[in-house]
């Protein structure tokens, strides 16, 4: 069942700072390393908006990947220490797919990739030799044309067929410590969104090109945040759906300030898997 719009204007909320793409007539691109001398790293330009993020926990039962585009879920996890990378791969990532695919229903869900992110004050997220920075710019992870070409990339010979069936990509995103309360994860509901507030980003990496969107402001927005967000819960986030039946495909979100938090909160910690799903119709 959808969320109602008096349901969302009924929620606690908190005023959230939020860092949109401006509309540009140029196509926006970052490097994700440093660019050669007198290149800038990116040439996006950016407008901050003041909006209120919703508390999503007193409707978290009434949203889904398939209506809003995420979903809090309750997700205990067995891997002690997220900082293994054998047990992730042993313990975390299995029980990942296996929580995605009871979530949608999938015939498969394929984890591909996961980052950690370690915030440090005052440092740009990709700066060499630090942690993943949350990142403070509303984006989508992947774009109409991204989408296929990461299930081409991911799974090879497999691809061509794979492609022709129903897909999405869905991410899994933990604190890895909690209660967090530093840079939390705002989400913004997909049927708020229109086609034309998207705007697509080239990634440009040292050996090749990628793709995400940007979001341009639009007061239909609805965000959402998780207060106090804790180890056992995970937000799924629907990133890609090849669907065109009305559910939801890109799912715009992005680290905000809560300026509710206490001035001595403890630096985010976060983990986020990336799946494939496959769907057999």
């Amino acid at each position: 069942m959808a969320l109602a719009s008096d349901r969302i204007a009924a929620l606690p909320h908190v005023p959230g700072t939020l860092t949109y793409f401006a509309r540009m007539a140029e196509r926006p691109h970052t490097y994700t390393f440093d660019p050669p001398p007198g290149v800038p790293r990116s040439n996006i330009v950016t407008e901050d908006h003041t909006l209120p993020i919703h508390d999503l926990r007193p409707v978290a039962p009434e949203v889904s990947l398939d209506e809003e585009g995420f979903a809090l879920v309750q997700a205990p996890t067995e891997a002690a220490d997220l900082d293994d990378e054998e047990a992730l791969r042993r313990v975390y990532y299995p029980e990942a797919e296996r929580l995605i695919g009871a979530a949608t229903g999938a015939s498969r869900v394929v984890v591909f990739d996961h980052t950690i992110r370690r915030r440090q004050w005052g440092v740009e997220d990709r700066t060499p030799g630090i942690p993943r920075q949350p990142a403070t710019r509303i984006h989508g992870d992947y774009t109409e044309v991204s989408g296929p070409q990461r299930v081409r990339d991911v799974m090879g010979a497999e691809a061509d067929a794979l492609l022709r069936r129903r897909f999405a990509i869905v991410n899994l995103w933990r604190p890895i410590r909690g209660p967090l309360q530093d840079a939390p994860l705002a989400v913004c509901d997909t049927r708020t969104v229109a086609s034309e507030d998207l705007v697509a980003q080239d990634l440009i990496y040292r050996d090749r090109r990628g793709e995400i969107y940007g979001l341009t402001f639009n007061p239909a927005h609805r965000w959402f945040y998780v207060p106090g967000m804790r180890r056992e819960e995970v937000l799924l986030l629907k990133c890609y759906d090849s669907a065109r039946d009305g559910r939801a495909r890109f799912m715009p979100h992005t680290a905000f300030e809560d300026p509710t938090a206490p001035a001595d909160k403890l630096p985010r910690e976060s983990i986020e898997l990336r799946t494939l799903v496959f769907f057999d119709a």
